[in-house]
């Protein structure tokens, strides 16, 4: 971990927290699953874990905190890890497979936070049933923010890196 990942981690993370604070308002739909599954692709499962929990605790400080801030965390946390695995097994992913991981991630996200009510409550399926247009919100809304965020965060890093690492560059070609 060295300044430049930190950097990027704060960076997705305020983007993440105020994301949130400020669409709180629209159930389910946030940037925080497409910025985790972003930053898995791009920096590498350890820092989507890392922001996963960066984000989850700060924006719940600021939204409410309760046992569900637990499954956000896991939830998170393995969206992160999976998408950073796939990132550094396949490097050149095309933003339509990247759009499908945001929608299965959706609903991923959903089934584990349906697990806070079978904790609490001991049923899973009536909770999971009724949430289900709330994941399909959820996933439409990982589609259209990775759709945005993605193009621009990737133009950046890589503009970044030209510019930081002129030698480095030379000597990949």
């Amino acid at each position: 971990m060295n300044t430049y990942k930190l950097t990027l981690l704060a960076i997705f993370a305020a983007l993440g927290i105020v994301g949130r604070s400020v669409l709180a308002f629209i159930p389910n739909v946030q940037p925080v699953t497409a910025l985790i599954i972003i930053c898995g692709i791009l920096i590498g499962p350890g820092s989507a874990l890392i922001l996963a929990l960066i984000i989850t605790f700060l924006s719940n400080i600021l939204l409410g905190m309760g046992i569900w801030t637990i499954w956000q965390v896991i939830s998170w946390g393995l969206i992160g890890v999976i998408s950073g695995i796939i990132g550094k097994y396949f490097p050149r992913i095309p933003l339509s497979v990247i759009g499908l991981i945001g929608i299965l991630s959706g609903y991923f996200y959903g089934v584990i936070i349906s697990l806070t009510t079978y904790q609490v409550a001991g049923k899973f399926w009536p909770y999971y049933i009724v949430g289900l247009p709330f994941d399909t919100y959820h996933a439409i809304g990982n589609v259209i923010f990775i759709m945005l965020l993605y193009p621009i965060i990737t133009h950046l890093l890589k503009k970044y890196a030209k510019n930081r690492f002129p030698i480095q560059q030379q000597l990949m070609k």
